[in-house]
């Protein structure tokens, strides 16, 4: 395995060829291929269907394979490749009718598995290191990076693991690094701080702060923040046991935002960037918040806790609340924030709220020509009074059981000042099952398009 990715071999040659083909252009694949290959695809009755994967005959045993690529994204293709090569195999993808990087990126994430607590490691076969593109080596790594963080369980990622993973990637990239804990991080992030209070593992805030090469004083400004619960228990408002089975994805967020900046790093954009993690437990002790305690926030705004279990929004309310002070051009963060967004838009479709039509349809855009797509959902004033509280500025949750997205929204809309650019992304960050290039697991929603994006227009 090269560069740490599975699927990447180290070797500079000797791979075999891996063709793939959509249902129109069999017969010219068929005319091409040696004799005793094409005789193979027809004996199969290969079609070009999706995910139909059939091995080659060679002089020496196996001489190449072919997948059927169907309709779908070669991104996807591929990704189907991955899992059903000999293992130990190695491979150069033929040239076809795709992009290659793309065809290259989806058998990289394909070929990924979390296996490190597995005794028996399930190799892969594998695509030649020297023949795949540094951006795309950026990219997988990135993704895959973002999966093994959002898949470790929460017992060997808590707080402080999570964000030694921030400075280390700060430190790959010769960034600016700040941890803060303690006292520090009480008067910094007095609501993310109560979150946390419950745990015995400490709360703790990574930021990074690192620049391009080609980046100027008048290059933009990205601001990221990312939410990371290691595990969310609900808190006093306890979720049932079934509801807490995931839980150690309740980072997937900060795994996402941290896996968006050491792309950006690692290809060297124009930009200025900063990154805020906020790592923290959310646990039941005699320390943890209760319903109907009242909070400060680092905006000054007081919020009532409606529910102990809505905590990603006091995570995040805090770091916003910061990171708009540097008044950066996008400021950005993701979360596994509401269930509600899953409601309406199912595990593959990540919900983007903005207050900039024009930012909004740039990620948009993005999402649509990397296929990893997002769908915008409304910051709707009228529901904004739902949020009132009696006894303070505001309520953590609404008091009507409809909307919980754009109500979740609407509470970070309130520590973003007006004239930021803001996208805010509900994530589930997880696949229930095994897809072509999607492994059950963790996943990285999101990271592809908003860095296609600033890539983009950077």
């Amino acid at each position: 395995m090269a560069d740490g990715l599975s699927g990447l071999a180290d070797g500079t040659v000797g791979g075999l060829p891996l063709y793939g083909v959509r249902p129109d252009g069999v017969e010219g694949l068929l005319a091409a291929l040696p004799a005793t290959q094409a005789d193979m695809l027809r004996l199969h009755g290969f079609a070009g269907a999706a995910g139909a994967l059939v091995l080659l005959p060679g002089a020496d045993g196996l001489g190449g394979a072919v997948i059927g690529l169907g309709k779908a994204p070669a991104l996807h293709g591929f990704g189907a490749a991955a899992t059903g090569l000999p293992a130990g195999s190695q491979w150069c993808i033929a040239p076809g009718d795709f992009e290659p990087e793309e065809a290259v990126l989806g058998f990289l994430l394909g070929a990924y598995r979390y296996d490190v607590l597995k005794s028996a490691k399930k190799p892969s076969g594998a695509v030649l290191a020297q023949k795949v593109a540094a951006r795309t080596k950026i990219l997988a790594s990135a993704v895959c990076g973002a999966r093994d963080l959002i898949n470790t369980p929460a017992n060997l990622l808590g707080p402080a693991e999570l964000a030694a993973a921030v400075a280390a990637a700060g430190a790959a990239h010769k960034a600016d690094m700040e941890l803060v804990s303690g006292d520090d991080l009480t008067a910094r992030y007095p609501a993310l701080a109560a979150v946390g209070a419950g745990s015995d593992r400490p709360s703790q805030v990574a930021i990074l702060r690192w620049r391009g090469s080609q980046a100027g004083d008048e290059s933009r400004l990205v601001s990221l923040c990312g939410k990371g619960v290691v595990f969310d228990t609900g808190g006093y408002d306890l979720k049932p046991s079934a509801a807490m089975l995931r839980m150690k994805k309740d980072m997937g967020g900060a795994a996402i935002m941290l896996g968006l900046a050491r792309a950006i790093m690692a290809l060297d954009l124009p930009v200025r960037l900063e990154l805020r993690i906020g790592c923290v437990e959310n646990s039941v002790s005699g320390h943890a918040m209760r319903p109907s305690d009242v909070l400060s926030t680092r905006a000054g705004f007081t919020v009532e806790i409606g529910n102990t279990d809505a905590e990603g929004r006091l995570v995040l309310c805090d770091l916003l609340a910061e990171a708009a002070e540097a008044k950066p051009d996008w400021l950005i963060d993701a979360a596994t924030l509401t269930g509600a967004a899953r409601v309406a838009l199912g595990p593959d479709l990540p919900g983007l709220f903005c207050t900039n039509d024009e930012l909004s349809d740039m990620i948009l855009a993005a999402g649509r020509a990397v296929h990893d797509p997002l769908w915008r959902l409304p910051l709707h004033e009228g529901y904004d009074s739902w949020l009132d509280s009696n006894v303070a500025d505001i309520n953590n949750v609404a008091t009507k059981p409809m909307a919980g997205a754009i109500i979740a929204a609407l509470y970070l809309k309130r520590f973003v000042p007006a004239g930021i650019s803001w996208a805010h992304v509900d994530v589930y960050a997880w696949n229930d099952s095994a897809r072509p290039g999607r492994p059950e697991g963790g996943e990285a929603q999101s990271l592809r398009a908003l860095l296609q994006m600033i890539e983009g227009n950077a």
